[in-house]
């Protein structure tokens, strides 16, 4: 039986969708070093819980307008040594197949949308 995707945005659907694809991020040998060197290989731990709820929040920001969000999303990444251009790919192909496991295509394409920007944002910050 198929799953029936959301049709709205709201902070706890946003907040599962950035769960399931840390989930799979862990999981991913090009793109989970970068974040398992960090924050260990259990999602389950209170690093790993901070950290989801803190991107939660950044989500949250830019989908619904909250203003939960307290951080610079950009920092962390100057310090991740070996990221590169097909890292943020991977991120990018791994966060577009979860939105569209989550959400109608109509809303999809907005996360989709602010995702392609943030990774070219932070790729060009970052040199890549």
């Amino acid at each position: 039986m198929a799953v029936e995707l959301e049709k709205t945005v709201k902070k706890e659907i946003v907040q599962r969708m950035v769960n399931e694809f840390y989930g799979k991020v862990i999981k991913d040998p090009l793109v989970g070093p970068f974040f398992t060197d960090r924050f260990g290989d259990d999602i389950e731990s209170k690093v790993w819980k901070v950290h989801l709820e803190l991107l939660g929040n950044y989500w949250s920001m830019l989908m619904l307008g909250e203003n939960d969000y307290q951080g610079r999303p950009m920092a962390p990444h100057f310090d991740m040594p070996g990221i590169s251009r097909k890292a943020f790919e991977q991120w990018l192909f791994l966060f577009h197949e979860t939105v569209d496991e989550i959400y109608i295509p109509k809303i999809g394409e907005y996360f989709k949308n602010q995702s392609n920007d943030i990774a070219r944002r932070f790729m060009l910050n970052l040199g890549l």
